[in-house]
């Protein structure tokens, strides 16, 4: 059953081989509305470990010329956070690994100075200044300021199943592992974003959380995820209903499984899943993602042997970030990662050929790139 919720796969996971080559985050976003006027506004908050071993009281940018010249490979936490629109930005805090404190046990904590994140609730800062940005490009950030006090609850899980149980996590056999704990989530609380103050509340936030953890990204890279739902076919907003698609080519060890993707729809509560790890339900995947003028475009087809998914969905470019992550080897590879939350679309649902719903999807998180591009 992928809706199944398993909070020691949030746990932190540096150990081993990871600690001194690999990365672990988290990853909430959801939508907001600005307190005086009313004005909505979709937001991230990530917390992102890089190489813990590596780690000084400083953080180590792996950007530096000096440190790519010598081989000197990036360990940091680096608070990432900020929103999608016209306005859109990342803002980025970092700190070093051994200012840091983590509970690595089941449920997990991390906390840098006033940035706390654990199950159930985050809290932070970020300040960056148009002139320290700018002698500062290892730091791979925007100007603007963001401050967050949230509650946390998460309501739907994507669980891929074997893939990233504690065998797997264990013997490290991915390149990179996902856990959507929070499929679904519900946020309470406020950002102040550049000055203005937004209402977070669990009806309107159409939340997200879920993790990554390994020692090198995925290309390309696809991800797309909304629980602002409503069926084209009645008209009824679908309140129990969410879907996550991620993926792109995976990698166990030296072998590469290319274009392929995981999904799975709660669809009023039933549940609906492709995952090409589940070998006996024959799933069988095609997409196309592509870029025009002005927008990012997804097309995904997936079927299993009763079931039929087909995603479209569509972001303006203008309300996107070009999302910046460095390689725990120090390299940065994803040029044109292109990130949003306000993605929109459908999602039509078949079962033995006959059509479930066609549903319409808002406030999409989708994320689209490719190596070298």
């Amino acid at each position: 059953m992928s809706d199944k919720h398993d909070i020691s796969r949030d746990q932190y996971q540096l150990k081993g081989r990871q600690a001194e080559k690999g990365y672990d985050w988290w990853w909430h976003s959801f939508t907001g509305h600005e307190a005086v006027t009313g004005e909505e506004k979709s937001f991230f908050i990530e917390f992102f470990a890089c190489s813990p071993s590596l780690g000084k009281t400083e953080p180590v940018f792996g950007q530096l010329p000096e440190n790519q010249k010598n081989g000197i490979r990036p360990s940091y936490l680096m608070v990432n956070a900020g929103a999608w629109g016209e306005d859109a930005s990342q803002l980025h805090r970092f700190f070093g690994m051994k200012s840091v404190q983590i509970d690595p046990g089941v449920p997990f904590s991390i906390q840098a100075e006033d940035c706390f994140l654990n199950e159930t609730e985050t809290r932070g800062s970020i300040s960056c200044a148009p002139e320290d940005v700018q002698a500062h490009p290892e730091w791979m950030s925007d100007a603007g300021t963001m401050s967050w006090d949230l509650k946390i609850r998460k309501i739907s899980a994507f669980n891929v199943g074997y893939g990233a149980s504690k065998l797997f996590r264990t013997l490290q056999l991915f390149e990179m592992f996902w856990h959507a704990e929070g499929m679904k989530t519900a946020y309470e609380g406020t950002v102040t974003y550049n000055g203005r103050k937004y209402i977070i509340t669990p009806e309107t936030c159409f939340g997200y959380a879920d993790k990554n953890w390994g020692k090198d990204f995925t290309s390309p890279w696809v991800w797309l995820s909304s629980c602002h739902l409503k069926s084209a076919v009645t008209g009824k907003t679908l309140n129990d209903s969410v879907f996550d698609i991620g993926g792109g080519c995976p990698k166990i060890g030296p072998f590469a499984l290319k274009r392929r993707l995981l999904s799975a729809f709660r669809y009023e509560g039933k549940q609906y899943e492709f995952n090409f790890s589940k070998f006996w339900t024959f799933t069988r995947t095609v997409f196309d993602c592509r870029e025009s003028d002005a927008q990012i475009i997804w097309h995904v087809e997936q079927k299993t042997w009763r079931n039929q998914m087909i995603t479209d969905i569509t972001c303006e470019k203008k309300d996107m970030l070009k999302i910046r992550y460095e390689s725990p080897d120090g390299r940065m590879r994803h040029r044109r990662l292109w990130n949003g939350g306000t993605g929109r679309g459908t999602v039509k649902l078949y079962r033995d050929g006959k059509l479930i719903d066609e549903v319409i999807c808002e406030n999409t998180g989708c994320e689209y790139g490719e190596y070298g591009e």
